[in-house]
């Protein structure tokens, strides 16, 4: 048995109501243009990295004093640092 047309099949794309639907619901929609926001963590992630360019000229720093001995830490300070460190916890 061949089957050369079937009654009211012919001609009909099944998916063209579908791309109907796409094409009105793309009309429709206002085109917005893309849209950055920076977080506010993402910000002070970028400040750290200014923070810790700072740290380490600091470090380098004291590296020189203790190598050519003209470091001279204050016992003080540094006992009255620890307590307030060490006290907030």
């Amino acid at each position: 048995m061949k089957i050369n047309q079937t009654p009211g099949v012919n001609g009909i794309n099944p998916y063209q109501k579908q791309l109907k639907k796409v094409d009105t619901a793309k009309a429709a929609s206002p085109t917005t243009g893309d849209k950055l926001e920076i977080s506010s963590a993402a910000k002070e992630m970028q400040d750290s990295s200014r923070i810790l360019a700072e740290r380490r000229e600091k470090i380098a720093l004291l590296k020189e004093k203790i190598a050519d001995g003209t470091y001279k830490p204050d016992a003080n300070a540094t006992a009255k640092a620890m307590l307030d460190f060490y006290g907030k916890l």
